[in-house]
């Protein structure tokens, strides 16, 4: 029996073979069990409670014996970074999350806050690099043992940051052209999870499919991402973060 969640803070079964997704291992504990931490829309420099709220998650940390973090996105306030050079990075993360218990492996997605500015620069190799804690990918796998987790790029999906983008500018270096980069994605989140043999399997994205919150439901993700999660698992669990 195998369980799917999916996390976010957002019928047919297509069978194609391609190799997008790149692919981490994290080893369990050695009595088989995983413990992770999951934050999102938290890159404010501290401020609106981000310093609070870290401190505690450096207790927590402690408390569970945490193997690594997961962020959903939206990493940097108000319009991500801009450039790998951007002092926001330490003064919202590195300078925010100095717990010895958060000096973990964090993976990382973007959200739309982070296509506002320059999103290479948070994919940069560089800063991974620099701050060997730091991951960032659009779109990747991570291999847990008791449970693997597949983190999805859903910013691309919704329509209005195309066609109503206001007074935002978007960096969608990367994903031209649109159609074809969500297809090939679905298509290798698909296959990744029928291939997989994990108990749980953990699909991480920035927009929920289904809320009841302010957002409410991305219809984009209801008609094209769910039927994929629907057709791979016999249990489905809605997490909104």
């Amino acid at each position: 029996m195998s369980f799917l969640v999916f996390i976010g803070s957002v019928a047919l079964c297509l069978v194609v073979s391609s190799a997008l997704l790149q692919r981490f291992e994290e080893a369990a504990k050695a009595d088989g069990s995983l413990s992770f931490l999951v934050i999102g829309d938290w890159g404010r420099k501290g401020a609106y409670n981000q310093s609070e709220v870290a401190f505690q998650m450096g207790v927590v940390g402690e408390q569970l014996k945490i193997d690594f973090v997961i962020s959903t996105g939206d990493n940097f306030f108000d319009s991500g970074l801009r450039g790998i050079d951007d002092p926001a990075f330490d003064e919202s993360f590195t300078k925010i999350y100095t717990s010895s218990s958060l000096q973990k492996q964090w993976y990382s997605v973007l959200g739309n806050h982070d296509y506002r500015g320059d999103v290479e620069a948070q994919l940069s190799p560089v800063l991974t690099n620099h701050h060997k804690r730091w991951l960032c990918l659009r779109s990747f796998i991570v291999n847990a043992e008791v449970a693997e987790l597949f983190f999805v790029d859903t910013t691309p999906f919704v329509d209005k940051y195309f066609t109503e983008p206001g007074d935002h500018v978007y960096d969608w270096r990367g994903i031209g052209p649109r159609k074809t980069y969500i297809s090939n994605l679905l298509k290798e989140v698909d296959l990744a999870l029928q291939e997989s043999n994990a108990k749980w399997k953990i699909v991480v994205g920035h927009h929920t499919i289904r809320s009841a919150g302010l957002h409410g439901d991305t219809d984009e993700l209801v008609k094209q991402l769910l039927p994929i999660l629907q057709c791979n698992t016999i249990f489905y669990q809605r997490w909104r973060v």
